[in-house]
């Protein structure tokens, strides 16, 4: 499979490591489900693979998966989907997490844990090499220390054999970025962040500073409360309503206009939202905007 010709370029690009992608991409996350532990209904993986087909089509050069997604479930349907992946399709995932046997997210993050997760990854996808894979830290609050570069080495080591291109970090502090840099290149970091939680405001600063993407995950609110709490805020609809776009993707718009190195990954299931968000490409912030939104980010009425 190789993307059209007329294929957009959509938000300019940055690198991520020695690849090179467009700044809007998709996170395939929610394609396990609301429960993330894959899906049963046939007609819903057809969606599934209609919009991961769909995506790469309109120009997506960039996705974000992971085994634990599932589990099994998204990489099988991005195999099926895309497979043979057209040349230049970033694929990233991230490690040192699973889910147990009562549904919950837990550690999997010792070194030989690490490498058996890449190895994973890379079997239900069908590559012999991912883009990037981010070591995904439980508690971005967690010093890090020995055990953190126990880490980082293990996934050094899997970029020196080969496995993968370049080592992410995910949920992470600017500590463990410091620190991470003074053992290896860090290509990508993935952290929680959008116009209602900016916490990590300080990690997007110095992943500018060194040229590092910057990957927003949850761009649109966490799921439920704080996601329709900023989807409906009167602001928001204002600033949407005045640039013809919808809140989302003014939200989305107000990420790609923070730095050049952010990129986004917001995900979806069905044809329409990914148009919707797609088209957070071609929104551009005035200062109008940027003002109004200012008073958003500060909560203000």
């Amino acid at each position: 499979m190789t993307p059209p010709d007329d294929a957009r370029s959509l938000g300019g690009s940055y690198p991520v490591g020695s690849w090179r992608v467009n700044r809007v991409g998709y996170g395939a996350m929610q394609l396990a489900g609301d429960d993330f532990f894959g899906r049963s209904n046939g007609s819903a993986e057809a969606d599934a693979l209609d919009v991961l087909r769909a995506a790469v089509a309109a120009g997506v050069n960039h996705i974000d998966t992971a085994q634990y997604y599932g589990p099994g479930t998204v990489n099988r349907l991005i195999r099926e989907a895309l497979h043979p992946y057209p040349a230049g399709l970033a694929i990233v995932s991230k490690v040192a997490a699973r889910w147990d046997g009562d549904g919950s997210l837990v550690r999997f993050d010792k070194p030989d844990e690490l490498r058996r997760g890449i190895e994973d990854n890379l079997a239900t996808l069908g590559l012999d090499r991912l883009a990037a894979v981010n070591l995904r830290m439980m508690d971005p609050a967690e010093s890090p220390g020995d055990r953190f570069d126990a880490q980082v080495a293990a996934l050094v080591q899997a970029r020196d054999d080969g496995l993968i291109d370049g080592v992410g970090l995910s949920n992470i502090s600017r500590g463990h970025l410091i620190r991470a840099l003074d053992q290896t290149e860090i290509v990508c970091v993935q952290n929680l962040f959008n116009l209602a939680d900016q916490h990590s405001r300080d990690v997007l600063d110095e992943c500018h500073a060194r040229g590092i993407a910057f990957v927003p995950y949850c761009p649109l609110g966490l799921p439920g409360a704080q996601r329709r709490g900023l989807l409906g805020h009167p602001v928001l609809a204002a600033v949407a309503a005045r640039l013809a776009a919808t809140p989302a993707q003014v939200a989305l718009a107000w990420l790609l206009d923070l730095a050049p190195n952010v990129l986004l990954i917001a995900g979806t299931r069905t044809r329409t939202h990914l148009a919707e968000n797609l088209g957070s490409a071609d929104v551009h912030l005035d200062e109008q905007a940027r003002f109004d939104l200012a008073r958003l980010e500060r909560g203000h009425p």
